[in-house]
């Protein structure tokens, strides 16, 4: 039996986070402010050498070409739509698409709906992609209720989905939220529990969370940890379950093509 995989993802768009909360910020805030938290944590896998799968909007991408076009092949680019704010299918999975492959050089198979929101599978696959990532398979208050969906890869529409983690029976979810407000003892007891039971762990995260947030009024749960205490705590993680599982960090591409192949 394969050993389980390991694939750290992240979300890189315009920290539009505060909008939700009513505080106004420019665009050029918005992405200064994922600039400095994605420095950070590039720094850190990159050091760890630690492959990740980077789900990118459209706006952050024309807005940075040349951290595109220098990105390290040990990671995976794909599309995370081409506004973070607002989406239009027909439009937006294609010229994302488009977009980020004429600035790396190279081809994008996955996509993520921000905020893990729904979208038609049939028109990503029409848009060319292989793979997505954009259910949560548990119950997130005002956000959605997917406790009825797999928690387990699954082939529909032409095209794999690739669930974010959740545990077994209790789908006590391993997303971002889950990462810096739980202890991290417990949360790599969960991750565990995932591994020996799902066989892989798909955890997110977002630049944004690894810089100063304190000027905007966010709930604490949301900027936990923002002012260093995080990064710190993610390199602990990952350091150990590196130690222990070294050769099973993926990325989601690489993932898809092991599920298709059938390892």
């Amino acid at each position: 039996m394969a050993a389980p995989k390991i694939m750290i993802t992240l979300d890189v768009e315009e920290c539009d986070i505060p909008l939700e909360y009513g505080f106004e910020l420019s665009l050029e805030e918005q992405l200064e402010v994922s600039r400095k938290g994605l420095k950070k944590f590039m720094e850190l896998v990159d050091a760890l050498e630690i492959p990740i799968t980077i789900f990118c909007t459209g706006v952050f991408a024309e807005n940075n070409p040349d951290w595109i076009s220098q990105l390290h092949p040990r990671h995976e680019l794909a599309s995370h739509g081409y506004f973070h704010g607002s989406f239009d299918a027909k439009k937006d999975l294609k010229s994302s698409k488009d977009l980020l492959e004429k600035l790396s050089g190279r081809k994008v198979t996955g996509f993520r709906m921000a905020r893990m929101q729904y979208v038609d599978e049939t028109e990503i696959k029409l848009a060319g992609y292989a793979y997505h990532s954009s259910l949560n398979p548990t119950w997130i208050p005002g956000r959605y209720d997917h406790r009825d969906k797999p928690i387990s890869p699954f082939f529909e529409h032409g095209l794999w989905n690739v669930p974010a983690s959740v545990t077994p029976k209790t789908r006590i979810p391993l997303f971002w939220l889950a990462f810096k407000n739980f202890p991290l003892w417990f949360f790599n007891y969960l991750t565990q529990v995932c591994l020996r039971k799902n066989r892989f762990v798909n955890l997110y995260f977002h630049p944004w969370e690894f810089t100063d947030l304190s000027k905007y009024p966010l709930p604490f749960h949301v900027k936990r940890g923002h002012q260093g205490s995080l990064l710190k705590k993610l390199e602990c993680y990952l350091r150990g379950m590196k130690k222990n599982n070294s050769e099973d960090f993926i990325t989601m591409n690489e993932y898809v093509k092991n599920l298709s192949d059938g390892k």
